[in-house]
């Protein structure tokens, strides 16, 4: 083998190598870092409507890291949400188009969830009109107030 060709080898493993070294595994959670006035840097504003509840449309802010906002169950969806985070991978990922989902309809709910989370920018949008959509939405029960969570 030549020695131009060897040492391109051995530079590309090298690399790889260390970049593997350096990456997060895959179910590493996410640094959660608090902002230098000690106020949460997860903000999110959840508004959930078309229930079936008596308060039709409810909205509520959910702060974690440290815990508050005016949402019911903070403590729980802040786990929730905590759980849900995977180096890598957007929690709030709208369902792929190309998925294969069940036919089946859990009714005209729907909800948006709009702030940070982890450091980056949320606008999710959650429904419950297939298989996919309900699964989705089932993840995010506690923070989407879902009746019994």
């Amino acid at each position: 083998m030549p020695l131009l060709h060897r040492l391109a080898v051995t530079a590309a493993l090298t690399t790889a190598a260390a970049a593997g070294a350096l990456a997060p595994a895959a179910a590493t959670p996410l640094p959660l870092p608090l902002p230098f006035d000690g106020e949460s840097a997860d903000r999110l504003v959840i508004t959930v409507s078309e229930t079936g509840e008596a308060d039709d449309a409810s909205t509520f802010l959910l702060s974690c890291h440290p815990t508050g906002g005016t949402h019911p169950r903070a403590r729980a969806a802040c786990g929730q949400l905590d759980s849900q985070t995977v180096w890598g991978r957007d929690p709030f990922a709208p369902v792929s188009p190309d998925a294969m989902c069940t036919g089946q309809y859990g009714g005209p709910a729907t909800a948006r969830v709009t702030g940070q989370w982890a450091g980056r920018p949320v606008n999710a949008w959650f429904n419950r009109t297939n298989g996919c959509e309900i699964a989705r939405w089932n993840r995010f029960s506690v923070v989407l107030r879902t009746p019994g969570s």
